[in-house]
């Protein structure tokens, strides 16, 4: 297996975002920060382009412990990057307007996926601003994107550039490291943050990243050996939850006129 060098990725991954915002006349990244490791890597990546990059924490009804972890890795990028803007808006109150605006005809669910719908409009609010200029940059990772669809449609699968979509989990942590993101953050159970109840990542998917990413790559690569009972478990959720989202990570279906 080849060794990594993850200085290098790290360089490599920041002159790619720099690139494209330069090529596409763009003057500013914007990022929605939640305390996670996906979004601090991005972050501290758009960071290191020493482009003006604008971090958001967009609480909505959010655990304090969550709201924290993201106001310290804001902390540490303009610590050490002064190219960094922070901004703290809390959608609490427009997501309660919207609850009360539906009234019963909601679920857990839709409320999850409007909250983060929320924050994408607001991110491409600022985005959109004339004396911004900028692209909303995404945080999701290769399992999250193209191996089991966890995110939501028009939420945080709403950006303009992916950059860190192509790492596996494992991958992710192992550039936090290099990029010294706060050990809190490299430590938490991952959360997409929009559950009143709390929920982690491992909750709503019923496996572990590791176990997902595993999964993934045995589909792709098998290895022609005899599973485990918990790994046929794994394989047989991660086709599940591949099957289920697939709307997500394909192309909309579009009708094709016959014009002959």
């Amino acid at each position: 297996m080849i060794e990594l060098d993850w200085n290098t990725i790290a360089d490599e991954i920041s002159d790619w975002i720099k690139d494209y915002a330069q090529n596409a006349g763009i003057d500013s990244l914007v990022v929605g920060v939640s305390g996670g490791i996906d979004s601090a890597v991005t972050s501290t990546l758009c960071a290191k382009t020493g482009m003006r990059t604008l971090v958001f924490n967009l609480p909505i009804h959010q655990a304090n412990s969550q709201y924290d972890l993201s106001n310290k890795h804001i902390e540490f990028l303009q610590q050490n990057w002064n190219n960094v803007d922070s901004h703290d808006i809390d959608l609490s109150e427009v997501a309660t307007a919207f609850e009360n605006t539906v009234r019963e005809y909601n679920s857990n669910l839709t409320l999850a996926n409007f909250r983060a719908r929320l924050r994408m409009a607001t991110l491409y609010n600022f985005a959109g601003l004339k004396e911004i200029n900028g692209i909303v940059v995404g945080t999701g990772n290769k399992v999250e994107d193209f191996g089991v669809g966890f995110f939501t449609k028009y939420g945080d699968g709403g950006v303009d550039i992916s950059p860190i979509a192509d790492l596996y989990k494992s991958e992710v942590y192992s550039l936090a490291e290099t990029l010294g993101i706060i050990q809190e953050i490299q430590d938490a159970a991952p959360t997409d943050g929009l559950w009143i109840d709390g929920r982690t990542d491992e909750d709503q998917l019923g496996a572990t990243y590791t176990e997902l990413e595993w999964a993934m790559k045995e589909i792709e690569n098998p290895s022609g050996r005899e599973h485990s009972a918990r790994e046929k478990e794994v394989l047989e959720r991660y086709l599940e939850l591949n099957n289920t989202n697939s709307h997500k990570m394909n192309p909309i279906p579009v009708f094709q006129m016959n014009r002959r």
